[in-house]
């Protein structure tokens, strides 16, 4: 027995010796959860793990040493609300085919990286294979969280088929367009809602996407009605719950938003039109507000019609309150982009962090951009595919790291000219982006 004890211990040091580590020297740590940073430490990473933090920490013969020079360093970026996939016009989409789409993906998930963001959840689209791509090292990008595709009714948010196209119960197609190109499922009904929610789950995602409001971009729907029965949402969440998940509602409204979280949701995504005393509800149940700005802060495209422009700008006025009423109650924040036209609007993904310099400091924006999301990320249980502390620098954290050059609690524009003042991405453990003259 002693001997076996010898030889396992004999193994386990050899093992230590041979996994890769990186020495990062004399940064300035924001660690996720402080306000101050830590001045002149020392980070070591030892595989895909944050192994010791602290001063003049030693380092073996095989390791790669980064001197920081005083960087910032920093846990990488959470995006808690993306939409990989959705790179064009939505009706665009529906005649492309799946693998071009694909291919824009993967140059989008390659720039959110680039830009800072080590992890996303993206909140409907076909991505799950471009996830399965990036983490079998087959193409480079951010950690993903996906819903798959949204569940959508008849008439919903993500219903874009033409006005004379019958639903499938109707004699319409089984299968429409959309559909095919992984944007939304349609489904009426108990039944259809629970078939749309186990097809993702098959999939493999790890939570799911409902809409059950309207929307600012919508075809059909008008921004103040709710989609879906409250049975039809209890048996999504019901359904999310017994993957041991859970289900998150896209829902502008009062009416929406009330209806989803009575029935079991567990993240509005939006609710930029919530009530104080819906927003009392969502806190008592331990809810995620999961929250926008870039795309309302910014004008409506041209080519919306006049309805949809107006749409936009009631939701772009309500946000102002729901921030208020969100700190009042002290709820679950989460900070997300949620752009989806383009890849050039898609570069304005960091002012999602100082466009709330109106309501919270730079530290803790910060601290809701990384740590905060990283809460949400958690929520998927045994569905999370990366088990693991994120969103922090601390002992056995996943090793997910920016350096900045700056200070990003006092400046949080840094992050809009990532390519000249991000000049290390890391993420599990491995680096991505390296502009330091060592």
């Amino acid at each position: 027995m002693k001997k076996v004890t010898l030889i396992m211990a004999f193994l386990f040091i050899l093992g230590s010796l041979n996994a890769q580590q990186i020495l990062i020297r004399n940064a300035n740590v924001f660690d996720g959860k402080s306000e101050q940073l830590q001045y002149g430490v020392d980070v070591l990473v030892e595989g895909n793990l944050i192994k010791q933090i602290g001063k003049d920490i030693k380092a073996n013969r095989r390791t790669q040493i980064i001197e920081a020079n005083g960087l910032t360093l920093m846990p990488g970026l959470i995006d808690a609300h993306v939409h990989l996939s959705l790179n064009m016009n939505f009706l665009g989409m529906f005649y492309q085919q799946p693998d071009y789409l694909a291919a824009i993906a993967l140059e989008e998930a390659k720039n959110t990286l680039m830009r800072g963001f080590t992890s996303v959840r993206d909140t409907g689209g076909e991505v799950l294979g471009i996830k399965l791509a990036i983490d079998q090292g087959h193409a480079i990008g951010p950690r993903i969280w996906a819903a798959g595709a949204g569940i959508c009714m008849t008439g919903g948010h993500a219903d874009l088929r033409p006005q004379a196209q019958r639903p499938r119960q109707l004699g319409g197609p089984v299968y429409t367009d959309g559909e095919y190109n992984g944007i939304a499922v349609i489904a009426d009904g108990v039944p259809e809602v629970l078939s749309a929610a186990r097809l993702q789950m098959r999939k493999g995602s790890a939570f799911i996407k409902m809409f059950t409001s309207g929307a600012v971009s919508g075809m059909y729907d008008p921004l103040d009605i709710g989609e879906f029965s409250f049975d039809e949402i209890k048996a999504a969440a019901d359904e999310a719950k017994r993957w041991n998940t859970y289900l998150a509602v896209h829902s502008y409204n009062e009416k929406g938003t009330r209806l989803a979280l009575e029935a079991g949701a567990m993240s509005i995504e939006h609710a930029n039109l919530m009530t104080e005393e819906t927003m009392k509800l969502l806190v008592e149940k331990g809810a995620f507000l999961s929250t926008q700005t870039g795309v309302y802060f910014s004008d409506a495209p041209e080519n919306w019609s006049e309805e949809s422009k107006m749409k936009h700008d009631k939701a772009r006025d309500g946000i102002d309150n729901l921030f208020k009423l969100a700190k009042k109650y002290n709820a679950k924040i989460t900070i997300g982009s949620d752009y989806v036209d383009n890849a050039e609007q898609k570069k304005g993904q960091s002012f999602e962090l100082s466009n709330r310099l109106k309501w919270w400091t730079a530290p803790e924006i910060l601290k809701q951009a990384t740590s905060g999301n990283a809460e949400i990320l958690y929520f998927s249980g045994p569905r999370n595919p990366y088990p693991g502390k994120l969103g922090l620098i601390e002992t056995d954290a996943l090793a997910d790291i920016l350096l900045v050059k700056g200070d990003p609690t006092k400046d949080l524009t840094l992050f809009h000219d990532s390519e000249n003042n991000i000049q290390l991405i890391m993420k599990d453990g491995k680096i991505y982006k390296n502009t330091i003259n060592n």
